[in-house]
Order: structure tokens, then C-alpha cells, then sequence
């Protein structure tokens, strides 16, 4: 039914084990980074809006130390990525700067020494993940955060210093700089917060974070993977990001956040100054921030009727407004709503593929996962995910 989670400690275990295979010697340095799964609140971090989302047990893993060859030599075991997995590059510096090119996975983990508060020796490191590659569970975080995590152990003078928010902006500016993926602030920001047992609401303009607990056992989040993968840096998530840029101008507003507090009569005014698509465009943003603040208290107060409405509504928003939705995800998401127990379900992550996230009562999950089995089209993965803790050095 459900797939299980392997510990952290297993895959510590096992990324020390291909080190050692590897390089011929034990590692001495470890730290991991979590993924996440968004509860409710999608393309609105670019719009500095608020986010509410959690760090998963899923996590990558990177092992490593010092070395005296000069160069640092970089192996990933993390499934689903390109070819080669094996890099070796001179470190970072003036004369040596690092630049993105392939294989694609490295360029999150160069970016990330490159942004680096510090000077980054020569190193080996090995990577492992558990963290669905291509999932909309933020793969890419999980490594930016562990890799800069890993790093603050490799060169302690510096990475004792760096503050929380400067790590978590150092590594959306890898993604930005060297993957070429504009993303907002959320998934950095939760894979380094990350709570146990807590949601996070993030307001994106602020950069506050509020914790709200998920301790009602009967309570639980499945994690759907529709195993559709997608990429992030195509050309659909920069045109959205545009065209959201290009209305907040338009409305006078420094981003679509500042609009949030408009009623629908008030935010049908615009519909003649914008065409028909950027209109849409902008009515998810502005009813997803919405619902999405609103969502942050009425899980606080245990209302899992409401919370599951607001999910359902968003990812209606997503698939009609936002057009980031596919048939695939629809189908998981219809499937869930069809069972006795399910509060609510909806896409999460950047779209056109990846994972569905549903929130149900406990003694529902077996009906819930085999009539998604028995509807879905596909193949599909499934994980019962409590809320974990976010980036740590792991003693090794």
C-alpha cells in the first residue's frame, strides 16, 4: 500500500558506504535537508503572498570531507537525475568561478559553493536521496540545503556565522543563478525551518514564519506521486512568473500580494485591462493568498471540514485559473475526494505533473490509496508523511 520511508539514519548508513567504495576512505562530515510538501498556497512565494507548507521525512544526504588532490570530486546515488554522476571541478574562487553547465544536478550543488559566505576547500562528497527527483516535493532544495548545510560543517570559520535567512537566500540564488529556475522563497526556507509535528506558514514579503502544530493522531497526509515528471525551467513557470509581474504593473502594485485584500467585485475591475489569460492568472493568486491565511487557522483550530474545502478550491484555482494542473493529477485528485474520510486533496508543487497531497483520517488511508489505485491511469506512489524536522549536521 503505502511505500515506506527509509530513516535518515539508513541513509546516512548507505551514503557512507558508497563513499567508502568510492573514495577509499570514511567520510567525517554529514548533513541532510528535507524535502516538502505545500498543504495549500501554490505560485504565490513569487508574489510574496504567504505559503503554508511542511518538511517531509524525505531527505538527501551528503556525506563528505577534506581531501589533498585539488580538486573537488562530487558522486550523486539520488535516482532520476542525468548523467554523468560522477563530476570533478577545481574550487571555487576569482580565477576558477564556478559556472553552471551539465550534468543539470550539479548545477544546484555548484551553485550552492559558489554562493557560499566563505572559501570552499577541495572536498569529497557523495550524495543520497529519498526525495522523489521531478515530484514537485522540492528535490531541489533538499540538495541546495544539505550541500550548504554540508559546507557549514567543511568550513566551520564561515558557516558559523552565516545566519538563517542568508542560508536560505544563498540557496534560492543557486537555483536561480545556476538552474535558471526563478523560484520564490518557500521551498529553501522550509527545508532549512522545518519543524516535527509543525506546519509553516510563511508570509513571502516578510519573511515570517509562523508554526502551526499537526499532533491530532487521527489525523494524517498522504502523499501522492503521480510519477508525471516535470521541469521547472521551461518555459511555463517563467511565463507565469511574467505575466504576474506584468499585472501587479499594471494594477500599480509592487506584487500581487499588495492586491490580496481585494473583494471579487473590486478584482473584476481589471478584467478589461488585462486579457482574458493574465485575468486568470490573477484571480488564482489573489484567492490562493487568501485561502491560504485562512487555512493556517482553521487547521490551528482542528476545522479539517474547512481546511479540506480550502484545498479542493485551490487546486481548482491551479487547474483552471493557473492552468498548471494535468489529466494525470486530476484523476488522483477526483479519486481521493471519492472516499469517506478525506478531507481534501490537491496538486502540489509547481505543476504539470508530480505529487498530489491529501489530508484524511487515518483508518481512511487504506480506502483511500486503492481507489486511487483502481481510478488512476498510471502508476502511482504513495506515502503516509508526518511532519519532520528541517536541515541538521548528522554525527557520523
Amino acid at each position: 500500500m503505502a511505500s515506506e520511508t527509509p530513516s535518515v539514519e539508513s541513509t546516512l548508513k548507505q551514503a557512507a558506504a558508497y563513499f567508502r567504495d568510492k573514495f577509499g576512505k570514511d567520510p567525517n562530515l554529514a548533513a541532510c535537508a528535507p524535502g516538502r510538501v505545500n498543504l495549500i498556497g501554490e505560485h504565490t512565494d513569487y508574489n510574496e503572498g504567504f505559503v503554508f507548507p511542511m518538511a517531509l521525512p524525505m531527505v538527501t544526504v551528503v556525506v563528505g570531507g577534506k581531501n589533498d588532490v585539488g580538486k573537488c570530486r562530487v558522486l550523486t546515488k539520488a535516482e532520476g537525475v542525468d548523467a554523468p554522476h560522477f563530476i570533478e571541478f577545481p574550487p571555487h574562487s576569482e580565477t576558477t568561478p564556478l559556472s553552471p553547465g551539465t550534468p543539470k544536478w550539479a548545477n544546484y550543488f555548484k551553485g550552492v559553493i559558489a554562493n557560499f559566505p566563505g572559501t570552499v576547500p577541495a572536498f569529497d562528497a557523495v550524495i543520497v536521496s529519498t526525495v522523489p527527483v521531478g515530484g514537485g516535493v522540492s528535490s531541489s532544495a533538499a540538495l541546495e540545503v544539505a550541500t550548504f548545510t554540508f559546507l557549514q560543517q567543511l568550513c566551520p570559520d564561515d558557516g558559523q556565522n552565516v545566519k538563517t535567512m542568508q542560508k536560505v537566500l544563498a540557496c534560492q540564488k543557486a537555483e536561480h543563478d545556476f538552474a535558471n529556475v526563478p523560484c520564490g522563497i518557500m521551498d529553501q526556507y522550509i527545508s532549512t525551518m522545518g519543524k516535527a509535528s509543525h506546519a509553516l506558514l510563511i508570509d513571502c514579503r516578510s519573511f515570517e514564519g509562523r508554526l502551526v502544530p499537526m499532533t491530532d493522531p487521527e489525523v494524517v497526509v498522504l502523499v501522492t506521486n503521480s510519477n508525471v515528471k516535470h521541469e521547472l525551467n521551461g518555459s511555463e513557470y517563467p511565463t507565469r512568473r511574467r505575466q504576474c509581474e506584468t499585472a501587479s504593473k499594471i494594477m500599480g502594485k509592487k506584487s500581487l500580494r499588495e492586491a490580496a485584500d481585494l473583494t471579487p467585485d473590486q478584482l473584476a475591475d481589471f478584467k478589461d485591462e488585462v486579457d482574458a489569460e493574465t485575468f486568470r492568472r490573477i484571480r488564482h493568486v489573489i484567492t490562493e493568498i487568501q485561502r491560504t491565511e485562512e487555512a493556517a487557522g482553521v487547521l490551528e483550530n482542528g476545522d479539517y471540514k474547512k481546511f479540506g474545502q480550502l484545498m479542493v478550491a485551490s487546486h481548482n484555482s491551479l487547474r483552471d485559473d493557473y492552468e498548471v494542473s494535468c489529466s494525470e493529477v486530476d484523476q488522483l485528485v477526483e479519486a481521493a475526494m471519492e472516499v469517506e474520510g478525506v478531507f481534501g486533496s490537491r496538486m502540489t508543487g509547481g505543476g504539470f505533473g508530480g505529487c498530489t497531497v491529501t489530508l484524511l483520517k487515518r483508518d481512511a488511508v487504506g480506502n483511500c490509496i486503492l481507489n486511487m489505485k483502481n481510478r488512476y491511469t498510471g502508476t502511482a506512489t504513495f506515502y503516509v508523511c508526518p511532519a519532520s524536522d528541517g536541515a541538521r549536521p548528522l554525527q557520523i
